[in-house]
């Protein structure tokens, strides 16, 4: 076959017509135009003016492009026909993939053909009139290729053929590996590091049960800035909290892991959520005033049956009664954490049994292009159809709003689910209360109280007489310190007893030394000594409450 008689339509090269009589051969030869019988334009000197023209304009045919295509440093190969044969393979192809021989086959003598797509793209590129590549395919022997396929002409052959072009990348290809195999080194890393800055497993409180979850953002290796967390508070209460830290990076995960463990740190000081917050604000702007974070810290009571909670420009909470109704908790909210000069406040919504409530970041609900107000009402309207274990809901819920692993933003989810028990189950679960009326006769009322509620709940008796001792020292510090009015709460779970007696003095009590000559100062270091733990705080109108807990044998 005759190389010399192929030409490529190559991509903005146009085509030499033929000149000549009739029977010549003009993708053999050439043909030459008469000399110009003027200068060029802008050529003064005549001399140099006809040496300018007259040089005459060889076209592409008079090249020897075989020797050129076969000097190429790429693999050039020549298909033909609707069988895919070989025309001519190029001494770089050779030395590749093997001698190739003409007029054989693709599919019977060139394996890496189908490695390389050659057939489907050679098809393609024959029907379209048009070049086709397809990039970095890799071969058997490891080898990866960008291939180019064009469209060529011949006079001998109806339906032409295919000039394919191949330059090895393969260098260019395991650089590229490489990197890609370096960030996802560094994704691990960071999302290791990440996950070690949320808590390791999360605290379980007796009347809640209670799930989060994480998910990484995919747009980049940097570690993210939310975060959530589970404290028990002690008495059966526990504080949820979630936040934002806005940014990615190294910086804004240290900021993160400082107010992390600030809220813990605060939390263990029993406060109402907005004076957390309160604490939160001023140092959050220590730290870095340039960081914005958003918080959400809430309270839940049992023997109350509701969330108290404080926000600082985050988003709100969501409840979901027994009944598939969704509630939105409303105002108050603040700025952001940092901002300085504004005053917090704390609001309430119901958590009764059978409810669920759900605290998240940003990156559940705002998308490209949308208000994160549609975001919130799409997360509302899945939660009323999500049921199961606060695990479960987790997965539905990131499902319904289309978290997946390529999400583009940090997700953090925690659902806090406040079961309906019945049966055995709420046998486990009881309580009572006893208003502490007149003067030194409310203590062995409170006595007699504690031991007949104990009695009924079965407990043994070491435990039952720790229970009442404990009672009469937290009612006679009650009485000798505190203020009416005065009330006495028991409280059984699975897992604890819990006395708590409220009064309406403010003022905590501490632990002391007490001297031997003292009379008095020793109540509250005995509750100490025989209880679990024990604490104190204040509550809403100036009062306080001072309780103990006794663990349950199991």
């Amino acid at each position: 076959m005759n190389f010399t008689r192929w030409s490529a339509r190559l991509p903005g090269t146009q085509r030499r017509a033929a000149r000549g009589s009739e029977g010549s051969v003009p993708a053999a030869r050439g043909e030459y135009g008469p000399r110009p019988e003027r200068p060029a334009e802008g050529i003064e000197d005549p001399e140099h003016a006809e040496d300018t023209v007259d040089t005459e304009v060889p076209a592409l045919e008079d090249f020897s492009v075989r020797d050129l295509l076969g000097r190429l440093p790429g693999l050039v190969a020549l298909l033909y026909g609707p069988e895919h044969r070989i025309a001519y393979v190029n001494e770089a192809y050779a030395a590749a993939f093997g001698p190739r021989t003409p007029g054989a086959t693709v599919a019977a003598t060139c394996p890496e053909a189908e490695e390389l797509g050659l057939l489907p793209l050679r098809d393609q590129v024959l029907r379209s009139g048009k070049p086709r590549t397809v990039k970095s395919r890799r071969t058997a022997d490891g080898g990866s290729y960008t291939v180019t396929c064009l469209p060529v002409d011949s006079p001998h052959l109806e339906g032409a053929g295919v000039l394919v072009h191949a330059a090895d990348v393969t260098d260019h290809a395991e650089a590229a590996e490489r990197l890609r195999a370096s960030e996802r080194r560094h994704r691990e890393t960071a999302v290791t590091l990440q996950r070690s800055l949320l808590p390791q497993e999360l605290e379980q409180p007796d009347d809640l049960r209670i799930a989060a979850t994480y998910q990484p953002g995919v747009a980049d290796a940097a570690v993210g800035g939310d975060w959530y967390d589970v404290i028990t508070l002690g008495a059966g209460r526990t504080a949820l909290v979630i936040g934002d830290v806005m940014g990615r990076g190294v910086r804004a995960a240290a900021v993160m892991g400082q107010l992390r463990t600030a809220v813990r740190a605060y939390a263990r000081l029993d406060l109402p959520p907005h004076e957390v917050l309160q604490l939160l604000d001023g140092l959050a702007a220590e730290i870095d005033a340039s960081q914005i974070a958003t918080c959400v810290y809430a309270v839940h009571d049992p023997n109350e049956g509701k969330l108290v909670y404080a926000s600082a420009g985050h988003l709100p909470i969501l409840v979901r009664d027994e009944d598939g109704t969704v509630r939105t908790a409303g105002d108050p909210t603040g700025p952001p954490l940092g901002t300085g000069g504004w005053l917090h406040a704390s609001g309430s919504i119901a958590l009764p049994p059978g409810s669920t409530a759900v605290l998240y970041t940003d990156g559940l609900v705002e998308r490209r292009r949308e208000d994160i107000d549609e975001g919130v009402e799409a997360l509302a309207r899945a939660l009323a159809g999500a049921s199961g274990t606060p695990q479960v809901i987790c997965g539905r819920l990131l499902r319904a709003l289309g978290v997946t692993a390529e999400h583009d933003d940090d997700v953090a989810v925690l659902v806090v689910q406040h079961p309906a028990r019945d049966g055995a189950d709420a046998e486990l679960f009881h309580n009572a209360a006893l208003e502490l009326l007149g003067g030194v006769e409310a203590a062995p009322r409170a006595r007699a109280f504690a031991s007949g509620v104990l009695s009924s709940w079965r407990f043994p008796v070491e435990l039952r007489d720790l229970g009442v001792l404990a009672t009469s020292e937290l009612v006679a510090n009650s009485l000798q310190h505190g203020t009416p009015p005065m009330r006495l709460r028991l409280r059984r779970t699975d897992r604890r007893l819990i006395i708590e007696v409220t009064d309406g003095d403010d003022h905590l009590p501490r632990r002391r030394r007490a001297e031997t000559e003292d009379e008095a100062g020793r109540g509250i270091s005995i509750i100490a000594t025989i209880a679990s733990s024990w604490g104190s705080r204040r509550t809403p109108g100036g009062g306080k409450a001072v309780w103990c807990e006794f663990a349950l044998p199991d």
